[in-house]
């Protein structure tokens, strides 16, 4: 009991320092240099402060502005929601990173050339905002399409040759559409780091070439794909797979896997041929693409030695649900 109160009179004081700090350099114009300690010292007021839940661009970006004058790192980590394990394996990497996390919620209209995917794209922002507070994120900005959107980005990228393989001639429009959701999230936020799964392997390529082209201060940091334990890459449309497609998906990486172990004595042609037709075997599936490409540019290779790091890429449906995976055959 002693300890308890002892506990809870600390966290009070502590507390009103920090809120006195802030009055003073407000309202009385003193200035403090925000030191290794003041980031202590806010890295322990996070585990008594809950996560704030911002909505509008102007409010994130004066909350940020406060932060980044204390000499805190901002991280974000991009999502359109229904999160996940993999989804948070990110935040989990962002909270490790930086001082603050901010993690957006956002199902972006423009980056879908199938309204009817759209349409059905699970939307469980309750359900995420728990599951992200209980991971330490500060803040979820979670906009309105509206917000985002107050009249139509007309802006078109260029990303060749990246967006001109694989998902580029599958989903018109698809990167362009990327490029313009993430793009405006970079500028709300202004983050020392941006975190994406390299699920999307095409689309964290893409994101690098933008934000170079942009000349954007910003790390892009890709972090490793999660699976479930049986093998499924953990995706937002899994849940939207039955039961009985579900597990039918886990022969997706299983192929992929066991093909890495017939490298290099078998040629990529034959590789793809073996993906090919060990998926096709089942109707519950319909190939859109398995491409095995230069991991740098994206170009399809033909040998083994055209590139120093090559990966396999596919998407498939399984029923109507669309899935994506990768495989690293080179690095």
């Amino acid at each position: 009991m002693f300890f308890c109160r002892l506990t809870i009179l600390w966290v009070q004081i502590l507390t009103f320092i920090v809120l006195l700090m802030f009055f003073m350099e407000g309202f009385l114009g003193f200035s403090f240099t925000f030191s290794k300690k003041t980031v202590a010292l806010h890295s322990f007021l996070k585990t008594i402060i809950r996560m704030k839940k911002i909505t509008t661009i102007s409010e994130l970006k004066a909350l940020l502005q406060t932060d980044r004058e204390k000499g805190l790192t901002i991280g974000l980590v991009p999502t359109m929601g229904a999160l996940h394990a993999g989804h948070i394996s990110l935040v989990n990497r962002s909270v490790a990173d930086n001082n603050v996390t901010v993690v957006s919620v956002f199902v972006n209209p423009t980056q879908f050339n199938d309204k009817s995917d759209l349409e059905r794209y699970p939307r469980t922002l309750e359900a995420d905002m728990a599951l992200l507070d209980e991971a330490g994120c500060d803040i979820v900005f979670a906009p309105s399409v509206e917000e985002m959107y107050p009249e139509p980005d007309t802006r078109n990228f260029s990303f060749a040759p990246l967006d001109q393989v694989m998902e580029g001639p599958a989903r018109p429009g698809h990167f362009n559409g990327v490029a313009q959701i993430v793009s405006k999230l970079f500028y709300a936020v202004e983050p020392d780091r941006a975190y994406f799964g390299q699920k999307d392997f095409q689309q964290v390529a893409v994101i690098r070439l933008m934000t170079k082209q942009l000349n954007l201060p910003i790390e892009i940091v890709s972090c490793p794909i999660e699976r479930e334990e049986n093998g499924l890459a953990l995706s937002s449309r899994n849940m939207l797979l039955s039961d009985e497609e579900r597990k039918k998906a886990t022969k997706i990486s299983q192929t992929l896997f066991k093909s890495t172990t017939f490298v290099p004595e078998k040629s990529v042609e034959e590789i793809k041929a073996f993906v090919k037709e060990s998926l096709s075997s089942d109707p519950v599936f319909r190939m859109e693409y398995f491409e095995i490409v230069d991991g740098d540019t994206l170009q399809s290779v033909k040998s083994w030695n055209d590139a120093s790091y090559i990966v396999g890429c596919i998407t498939i449906y399984c029923g109507k649900i669309r899935l994506i995976d990768n495989i690293v055959y080179k690095k």
